[in-house]
């Protein structure tokens, strides 16, 4: 569906973060009371997902300024998964436009499970959003490129700017999920009957399960957050990454979609566009003023991290980051022509 407003300029009002001590302050405090939760059970279906330490616990907030705040384990390196889905839709938007990525791909949430073969079905081939796998297949085989070797590294070197620094490959992880990814061969093979997916549907599935496996930390996971949040630019290596335009589309799908079936409950309790990985990380953005980064590997039945989610809950209120959140304007001194008056006689 579009709406006519081209030629409308885009405003923007956004907020600012509380000073430096502070921010530092609630990261040390969201970390200090969640580290001791135990709750979850580590990913397994990905057989060397299951051997990560349920012990590691890192948080990350990087401000649109470049101030990074970092406690824990955010230096510690995983895959990034699915929280990839995100980053690598804004270079395809970019490349693409707008309409013309949406005409491939929808922006509306299933509420089904991310591997789900019915929302394809139920919709005649057209992946309902980038988020879930099919959606996600789809967007990866648009990816720039004149071979998969030269979109798999377009897809390395952008998401290496979104995070300010060169991301490498983590080969155990993508040959784990290379012998176990029969399912995203199957997506991607009905994608193809239904004319979505129009080159090698396997050689696409290879793409995407690398970039699955590319390695970050928590802290990457905030900068490539805070640069949606900054209108596209790196706020700590000062590039471009993607348009203004591009970190709108990606937010407002990652709002509706970013968390699978607990999207909407998500929005409503944390008031974040926001992605997770089932390697138990999750990465949350604040339009204008920052992003979230977390890494805990132990995740809820939904696959999201027990941790991650609590500490985000809980920066989100701290910080005042919730889209929704507002409280009274400073009420108005009554005039002569604001008073209240009784109805003549």
């Amino acid at each position: 569906m579009g709406l006519d407003v081209d030629g409308v300029e885009q405003e923007v009002a956004t907020g600012s973060l509380p000073g430096w001590d502070r921010v530092e302050e609630h990261v040390r405090a969201a970390h200090e009371r969640y580290r001791g939760n135990d709750d979850g059970t580590v990913a397994d279906y990905i057989p060397v997902l299951a051997e990560a330490d349920r012990a590691l616990f890192g948080v990350c907030v990087a401000e649109s300024s470049g101030a990074v705040h970092a406690v824990g384990d955010a230096d510690v390196e995983f895959s990034v998964q699915s929280i990839s889905k995100a980053f690598v839709y804004a270079l395809v938007c970019e490349a693409y436009g707008h309409e013309g990525v949406l005409e491939r791909v929808g922006v509306d949430n299933t509420g089904l499970a991310f591997n789900s073969v019915m929302a394809v079905e139920l919709h005649d081939g057209h992946p309902r959003n980038p988020m879930v796998n099919a959606g996600a297949l789809a967007t990866t085989a648009l990816m720039p490129g004149s071979s998969f070797a030269e979109q798999w590294e377009n897809v390395r070197t952008g998401l290496s700017r979104f995070a300010g620094r060169p991301l490498e490959l983590d080969g155990v992880v993508y040959r784990s999920e290379s012998a176990t990814n029969m399912r995203n061969k199957a997506i991607a093979r009905l994608l193809e009957s239904y004319g979505r997916i129009e080159v090698d549907p396997l050689e696409v599935v290879d793409v995407y399960t690398k970039q699955c496996a590319l390695r970050v930390g928590a802290r990457d996971l905030a900068v490539m957050g805070a640069t949606l949040a900054d209108g596209g630019v790196n706020p700590v290596t000062g590039e471009r990454v993607v348009s203004a335009q591009v970190c709108r589309d990606t937010l407002a799908v990652l709002a509706s979609t970013g968390m699978y079936e607990r999207s909407g409950e998500w929005l409503f309790e944390i008031g974040l566009p926001a992605k997770s990985g089932v390697a138990g990380g999750i990465v949350a953005v604040a339009p204008g003023k920052g992003a979230i980064g977390t890494f805990s590997p132990p995740l809820d039945p939904a696959g999201n991290s027990v941790r991650g989610q609590r500490a985000t809950a809980y920066l989100s209120r701290t910080l005042g980051l919730n889209l929704f959140a507002s409280s009274p304007h400073v009420p108005v001194t009554p005039t002569r022509t604001t008073e209240r008056r009784d109805p003549a006689p």
